[in-house]
């Protein structure tokens, strides 16, 4: 997986350079979004994104770079140093983690996988943090190559058809 990563990483370096020269230009400087997350057995790393805001609000490039998908970009490298995986649980932070309660017992099967760029809960239209644990739930008991391989495809889809078709 780390190979494949970096892999598409050197092939994205066209992308990774118009995109950062258009950030900057459109929104000054930090072309990289860095946070601390949650991943695999609660452990912290830093997580890398493309800037799509500017003073709490969307820039009209961010909302086309989130909508294209191509802000998670730069977690390659979080692939590449083994901080996340391709497919796999959103990752959140302690302060999410707080707000919707998963802090308990019942919640730690969540945090037995890495975290992913993408995932199958990031393919629901609605936004609901009861689907969300029951879909990450869901991928933790049936994770395999091939539920990877169908979560990334229909993840490609997503910013052609949206979530409801793909």
């Amino acid at each position: 997986m780390r190979f494949l990563a970096l892999i598409i990483l050197i092939i994205s370096i066209p992308v990774f350079i118009i995109l950062a020269l258009a950030i900057y230009f459109t929104s000054g400087s930090n072309i990289i979004f860095k946070q601390k997350r949650v991943g695999i057995h609660k452990s912290e790393f830093i997580i890398y994104k493309f800037r799509t805001m500017k003073q709490n609000k969307i820039k009209p490039l961010g909302r086309l770079i989130r909508k294209l998908g191509i802000d998670e970009l730069p977690q390659l490298w979080n692939i590449f140093k083994g901080n996340m995986a391709f497919v796999g649980p959103r990752p959140l932070t302690q302060e999410d983690i707080d707000r919707l309660g998963w802090n308990n017992t019942s919640y730690s099967k969540r945090w037995s996988v890495k975290p992913g760029i993408t995932g199958k809960a990031q393919l629901i239209s609605i936004c609901d943090a009861s689907l969300s644990i029951q879909n990450d739930m869901w991928y933790v008991e049936n994770q395999s190559f091939w539920v990877d391989l169908n979560i990334l495809s229909k993840s490609i889809l997503v910013p052609i058809t949206g979530k409801r078709t793909a």
